[in-house]
């Protein structure tokens, strides 16, 4: 058998642990920038989230720009665009909202597009069982900003728009040049408008660029390259679901690291969530049929 057909295999079993771990360090990594914000904006975090991460996987990758077509270019330019929105948005919102109800908010992107890539019963059945807990977590009604939820939900959009994409450039490239070079277009984006608004502050805390490195390195890199490597063998409407235990570690992160509390309801809404995801991961344990990969890059 050869290695593009063990795959999809290999992806059932070992995605919900990448994943697990991915959603760990993102949240671990907005908890550490959130206790940044006295001393700077979420801008500035935002900004240093992406160049570091650029800074660091550009030498360790040396990507070819000779080699990159033209397809290719526009996956990329496109990732890094929506990697720049997608982290001043929630990096915005969580500076008015719990990280819990924050990262909630995001995923209603995924799980968006997970349900408009249902094709059968059950997965739909999946996606809108984590929906309800999603919806109950978010408390509707209660005395969130709206501000707040503006921004989260502009997060969400960006979210959805990067599973598809880093989907996409996953597949046109065989290694992490795609990643490299969609954080440095983000970078090359983010970093001077974050440079104008915050740079005053930076500059009065420099003590706080340790703490974008570790940001970089909890929220992004590590996260965004356990995402290409799990997207490269599940799709994206798997990949969604698998995202629902996000609000549940972040709710927890909340609490252990920032003392955000949890009410019942949100705890019922908790479990709903961890419910549908222990689904999704039974269900996709299943092997499924391997999608062809697109090993020349279309025009």
């Amino acid at each position: 058998m050869t290695q593009a057909a063990r795959l999809p295999q290999q992806g059932t079993a070992t995605a919900p642990a990448l994943m697990l771990v991915q959603i760990a360090c993102l949240q671990a990594g907005s908890a550490v920038a959130k206790e940044a914000y006295a001393s700077v904006g979420p801008s500035a975090l935002a900004g240093m989230r992406l160049f570091f991460s650029a800074v660091i996987l550009w030498p360790l990758v040396r990507p070819s720009l000779r080699e990159v077509t033209a397809v290719q270019w526009r996956a990329v330019i496109s990732l890094g665009l929506v990697l720049a929105a997608m982290n001043v948005a929630y990096f915005q919102a969580i500076s008015s909202l719990p990280i819990g109800v924050a990262a909630t908010v995001e995923l209603l992107g995924p799980l968006a597009l997970s349900i408009a890539l249902s094709r059968r019963l059950e997965h739909l059945a999946v996606a809108l069982l984590t929906l309800a807990g999603v919806l109950l977590l978010t408390g509707l009604g209660a005395s969130l900003p709206a501000v707040g939820l503006l921004l989260g939900g502009t997060a969400a959009l960006c979210r959805a728009a990067y599973v598809a994409l880093s989907r996409r450039v996953g597949r046109l490239f065989p290694d992490w040049t795609g990643l490299s070079l969609a954080l440095a277009c983000g970078a090359c984006v983010l970093t001077p408008v974050s440079a104008v608004t915050d740079g005053v502050a930076v500059a009065a805390h420099p003590a706080v660029l340790l703490t974008g490195l570790l940001v970089a390195l909890l929220s992004s890199l590590i996260p965004y390259a356990l995402d290409m490597t799990v997207l490269r063998r599940i799709d994206a409407r798997t990949f969604g679901v698998l995202l629902a235990v996000s609000p549940a570690v972040a709710a927890a992160v909340g609490f252990l690291l920032l003392h955000e509390q949890l009410t019942v309801r949100q705890l019922a809404a908790i479990a709903l969530i961890v419910l549908a995801g222990a689904w999704s991961v039974r269900r996709t344990g299943r092997p499924a049929a391997p999608e062809a990969r697109p090993d020349t890059p279309d025009s």
